[in-house]
């Protein structure tokens, strides 16, 4: 086991000990999986762990990933048990834990009420704590979205010959998630979308079976997941020349998104990040095409705080993953979204993505 993983790890705990303290309970009950691999390093189906506010944590997984759990997390004692939860909640009990926190978003009705039988010990819901601390990476981290990044931006570029008139949606979509694989990527970080024409129009749009067509604005939103982590990036290409609308559609995006970016600074409100981007949408008169928020944070998630939207409140932070990805979306017509993955810091943000923004004739 690499020590320098250890040590960040063991860091996390520590931080998330000193806030279960601060909430009022002697230790939480972690069951969201991404908040236990986060914590501890272990990827798995069936893991809980027990964070006590003074003490070492405890980690519960059962027999299928016990050897894992002792190859990625040594320093840590393992309960191996196939009910996790119940495990540690007794774990707690018995250890005279008199509050036992636990991840009100991470656990289903019924779990919970069997987790209150299962040791008498009375359960606190104590919020995203583990989400909060995930919202500020270690370097350690941005490395692994540098590199989805990086693949992502490479998958690309090899796929632009692919981009043609008469290929599908479909197989434009396939063509980038093998690039991607063949990269270095453990797989997509999420269903890549590819919109032509008018199905530019629809932000989320499934892939199907529509050829490309000359004078298409085609959208393509994609990313790899490396480490974990996840890249997202949007590009949108043209297929032959496009028409004037198009060309002012595409430079109106592209100047919001270049705004977002420039304001996304530690201490910046989110919405007003958001706001850079959609004023300038507004003022071109197509608020109303532009239906979704700015962006949102990256990591072990896709979606992660912060969400950045118009009606969204609280502030950027240094080392902060977010994307920036504003759309204008005209019914019958098309759409041009541009994204990027970046990272918050102090002399300006950092683009992990990095492909051209100019846009593409194919």
């Amino acid at each position: 086991m690499d020590g320098t993983h250890e040590d960040g790890r063991a860091a996390r705990r520590r931080r998330l000990a000193a806030l279960v303290a601060e909430a009022g309970a002697d230790a939480i009950l972690v069951t969201r999986l991404v908040n236990v691999r986060y914590l501890t390093g272990l990827d798995s189906s069936n893991a809980a762990l027990l964070v006590p506010a003074d003490g070492p944590a405890v980690l519960a997984t059962d027999g299928r990933y016990a050897g894992t759990a002792a190859e990625v997390c040594p320093e840590l004692e393992t309960l191996v048990e196939r009910r996790t939860a119940e495990a540690l909640t007794t774990r707690a009990a018995a250890s005279g834990h008199r509050v036992l926190g636990f991840e009100p978003h991470g656990l289903t009705v019924e779990r919970h009420a069997g987790l209150a039988e299962a040791a008498d010990i009375p359960l606190r819901p104590l919020g995203h704590l583990v989400e909060d601390l995930r919202r500020v990476k270690d370097e350690e981290e941005i490395g692994l979205l540098r590199e989805a990044c990086a693949i992502t931006d490479r998958a690309f570029e090899s796929v632009l010959p692919e981009i043609r008139a008469g290929v599908t949606e479909r197989a434009v979509a396939i063509a980038l998630e093998r690039a991607m694989v063949d990269f270095g990527a453990e797989g997509p970080a999420f269903d890549s979308i590819v919109a032509s024409g008018p199905n530019g129009a629809v932000p989320h749009h499934r892939p199907g079976g529509r050829e490309l067509q000359p004078g298409d604005l085609v959208t393509l939103d994609f990313g790899a997941r490396y480490g974990g982590y996840h890249a997202d990036m949007t590009r949108t290409v043209a297929v032959g020349e496009p028409a004037g609308w198009q060309r002012d559609l595409y430079d109106l995006v592209l100047r919001a998104q270049l705004a977002s970016i420039a304001a996304a600074r530690p201490g910046a409100e989110t919405r007003d990040v958001d706001a850079a981007a959609r004023g300038l949408i507004e003022d071109a008169g197509h608020g109303e095409a532009f239906t979704h928020g700015l962006g949102h944070g990256v990591g072990l998630e896709i979606h992660e705080a912060p969400l950045m939207g118009y009606d969204r409140t609280g502030k950027l932070m240094d080392r902060v993953p977010i994307t920036a990805e504003p759309g204008v979306y005209l019914a019958g017509r098309g759409g041009v979204r541009i994204e990027d993955t970046l990272v918050v810091r102090p002399g300006g943000p950092e683009l992990l993505t990095t492909t051209t923004k100019d846009l593409l004739v194919l």
